[in-house]
């Protein structure tokens, strides 16, 4: 190969590269030529922004008769982060289901993190979300049993509110919330099996899409069942716990009572104690008696008389006591 053609060579394969013909061409035919440049396209290869999905998104909206986005709006938007096939699809979308959505509505949801374009379809097909999820949101009646529902919740995208809008776990929480209230004011739980419609009616009252990103179009109660009698266990717990109580009060009383008993046997032990120590004393009183001629022994004498004759007696009563038990035992016999 000749020298002098490596540079037209080379030169002809970067001017292809930043100059798409084939994409200048397309747009030229199907918008006209002034909409999309060769310019436009060379400074858009130049910023590493895809040619031909901002050509391909410009040749949709023009052909859909959204001729009032620009090249450079949707070339912002593609540099802030968004997606442009999403947003394109979705104005086509909204127009065509007679939605009113303005670009740069749709950009600012799009850039917040939102499906445009599934919020347009779900505006015009609304989506049912189960509340909750999973299992179902148990309540008690006033009756005491416990109410299990689930409900299905058919809702539609509020383009107006998408940006700054609770999502659908808020939409679930408030719903179930309802649900709860509704049953906990039921009169019994035969009222709830009889008209489940009520709980609808009730929860659908509270304006529970206000601050969503949705507009509740129905609640619906697809699942009800009875569960335990929560007023009888909460009874019957109660009443364990009050058992506890008396049992515990009852023992600190039998505590204190046998506390009380020791403490009597305590000081009838001191008492005793004290009368043997008195009688110790007594000889040694008669001893000081006899050295000081107070005491005769006659007079000794005459007491032990007396000493004796009280055992004598106290013996005899005793054995009539005793024989006193023996018949009665007899006889109850």
């Amino acid at each position: 190969m000749p020298f002098f053609l490596i540079p037209t060579l080379f030169f002809i394969l970067v001017f292809l590269y930043f100059v798409p013909l084939g994409i200048w061409i397309q747009s030229g035919v199907s918008i006209g030529w002034g909409k999309v440049g060769m310019l436009k396209l060379v400074i858009m290869r130049i910023r590493k922004i895809p040619p031909s999905l901002v050509a391909n998104s410009i040749i949709n909206l023009h052909r859909a008769g959204l001729d009032f986005v620009t090249s450079e709006e949707l070339e912002t938007h593609f540099l802030a982060g968004g997606n442009i096939a999403n947003v394109v699809d979705a104005l086509i979308a909204a127009d065509k289901a007679n939605i009113e959505l303005n670009f740069q509505n749709a950009t600012a949801i799009d850039l917040a993190g939102r499906d445009v374009k599934e919020a347009v379809q779900t505006s015009v097909y609304p989506k049912v979300i189960d509340c909750p999820i999973e299992a179902k949101v148990s309540a008690v009646a006033k009756d005491g049993i416990e109410i299990k529902a689930k409900a299905r919740v058919t809702v539609r995208t509020n383009i107006e509110q998408l940006v700054g809008g609770a999502t659908d776990d808020t939409v679930i929480a408030r719903v179930g919330e309802g649900i709860v209230s509704a049953i906990g004011s039921a009169q019994s739980y035969k009222d709830v099996l009889e008209n489940p419609d009520n709980i609808s009616k009730a929860v659908l009252s509270r304006g529970l899409d206000s601050g969503t990103a949705y507009a509740i179009l129905s609640i619906d109660i697809a699942d009800v069942d009875v569960g335990r009698n929560i007023g009888a266990h909460l009874e019957a717990d109660q009443a364990e716990a009050d058992k506890m109580v008396a049992q515990a009060k009852a023992e600190s009383r039998r505590a204190m009572a046998v506390a009380q008993e020791q403490e009597m046997k305590a000081k009838v032990q001191e008492m005793k104690a004290k009368v043997v120590e008195s009688e110790a004393k007594v000889p040694l009183a008669m001893a000081q008696a006899f050295r000081d001629g107070n005491l005769g022994v006659f007079d000794y004498y005459n007491m032990q008389n007396v000493q004796a004759d009280t055992n004598m007696r106290t013996s005899i009563s005793d054995e009539d006591e005793a024989n006193k038990d023996n018949i009665i035992n007899q006889d109850k016999k």
